[in-house]
């Protein structure tokens, strides 16, 4: 009964102190966010490294940007980053199936595979829940 009340207070306090700021404990109970986030870092590094060496033109840093804000956004639970990263990891799985299609590169279907596991872990409605 005790816990109950407690539990009510609190609720009452965290609504009055202003804009909820992502919880660690929103974050960890989702560590799979993290490290969809870290790879989606890894991918805009990529992207810049390869437009600098030449081996990609330099429209491709619109997607780096995007892959970037994708990743902060997730990791803040901002539920626009969550929309982001979705519409990234499904344009990249039909990118890497459309590669390994026409030039049958055993990677690409690797890669797509990994984009289509992250597509599916986010549209999970406790995934969806967590976001603000």
């Amino acid at each position: 009964m005790r816990d109950e009340k407690e539990s009510g207070t609190e609720r009452e306090e965290d609504k009055a102190s202003g804009p909820a700021m992502p919880s660690s404990r929103g974050l960890a109970r989702l560590p799979a966010l993290i490290v969809i986030a870290l790879y989606m870092f890894v991918l805009a590094g990529i992207n810049v490294v390869n437009v600098a060496n030449g081996l990609a033109r330099s429209p491709y840093l619109v997607f780096s940007a995007a892959f970037f804000t994708a990743a902060l956004g997730l990791l803040l639970l901002f539920r626009w980053a969550w929309a982001l990263a979705l519409a990234a990891a499904l344009f990249l799985s039909g990118l890497f199936f459309y590669r390994f299609a026409t030039q049958h590169e055993t990677g690409s279907i690797l890669q797509g595979g990994l984009n289509l596991v992250i597509f599916l872990y986010l549209v999970r409605p406790e995934v969806r829940a967590s976001l603000r």
